[in-house]
């Protein structure tokens, strides 16, 4: 029987706020039907929000963070799940209101769990994780309202962040001409690498001011930044394309006028990786390990750490100085 086990957790006492590596039991963890020995875990946005003194996120002390996790059932009280299946848990409220991935052991809802498709590792789904998860979903909306690789090109925004930098890498193995905005100049070589076949500013997309209608350069757009970012980008869409939008760090305003929607039929797709019904979610998870899966990927994108290194990869990531994806690897920690 487990009696210790390692985690990292914050806690807020009045003014007293702390972020550590502590050890738990068992009976320290939320009840739930499965019992997960955790093997990985990935570092999000969401996470780094979680791990501050005023944070948005955590609403009850202590509190263990990681919107993602990958690991082995141990224990389980439905019978879908057996003892040593490997499964996949993100999103719901993994890491917001439910004990999180940073933990080496989490008991999770069976009705959150995604059973670990053939063609991925344990890791690998850490390295794409929510983040991985988001671009994918994006990618398949943006497909179904008719966006191909022969449309033209596709601009990804915020191109080295996780959403970011794997729609860049997965539209590049589906065939796509992936045009990155970044506006981290250090970065264009990395963006390359990983499947951009064109780099530009992100002053090249957004300056000062927003037209209601712009050039058409783009045939769909990736954008998990928003606010006048997404709005001028929806001005430079091409006729009946698409922008999937995800998240909202460059603000939650969208000064947009109709015209891009009634002039040029373009579609605006609001992405939701929380609450993503199963069906599509496990459909989504099994293009990722099959036609969305880009080579050699890992090597080039994924930085492994171990709990006691969070708190620096947190801020890391909160202050937008992160690259490629971070893996946490809690078998080793």
């Amino acid at each position: 029987m487990i009696e210790t086990f390692k985690a990292f957790q914050v806690n807020k006492q009045d003014d007293n706020f702390s972020a550590e590596v502590t050890s738990l039991t068992i009976n320290d963890l939320p009840d739930a039907e499965v019992l997960i020995e955790v093997h990985y875990s990935s570092v999000n946005y969401k996470d780094g929000l979680a791990s501050l003194p005023k944070s948005t996120i955590v609403k009850q002390y202590p509190f263990i963070p990681g919107i993602d996790l990958a690991g082995v059932v141990v224990d389980s009280k439905d019978e879908r799940y057996k003892v040593g299946d490997e499964v996949i848990a993100t999103s719901y409220e993994i890491g917001v209101t439910h004990y999180g991935g940073y933990s080496q052991y989490a008991r999770i809802p069976s009705k959150w769990i995604v059973p670990l498709p053939e063609e991925l590792s344990l890791k690998e789904a850490m390295f794409f994780g929510t983040a991985g998860f988001t671009a994918a979903l994006s990618i398949n909306r943006l497909e179904n309202s008719g966006i191909m690789p022969d449309k033209g090109k596709v601009l990804v925004t915020g191109a080295t962040g996780g959403v970011g930098s794997t729609a860049v890498a997965m539209l590049h193995k589906l065939g796509y001409q992936v045009v990155a905005s970044t506006g981290k100049q250090s970065a264009e070589q990395f963006l390359k690498e990983i499947g951009a076949s064109e780099v530009i500013s992100r002053e090249d997309v957004y300056e000062e001011k927003v037209k209601p209608l712009d050039k058409q350069l783009w045939s769909a757009a990736i954008d998990p930044v928003g606010g006048q970012m997404l709005a001028s980008v929806l001005s430079k869409i091409s006729y009946g394309g698409s922008v999937a939008v995800s998240g909202l760090t460059g603000g939650t305003s969208v000064p947009t006028a109709v015209f891009p929607f009634i002039l040029r039929g373009v579609n605006l797709l609001g992405i939701d990786s929380v609450y993503c019904p199963m069906e599509e979610r496990q459909a989504v998870w099994n293009r990722i390990a099959g036609d969305m899966k880009p080579n050699g990927f890992m090597e080039k994108m994924a930085t492994e750490i171990k709990l006691d290194e969070l708190p620096i990869a947190l801020k890391t990531i909160f202050e937008g100085r992160a690259q490629g994806r971070m893996i946490v690897n809690l078998i080793n920690s």
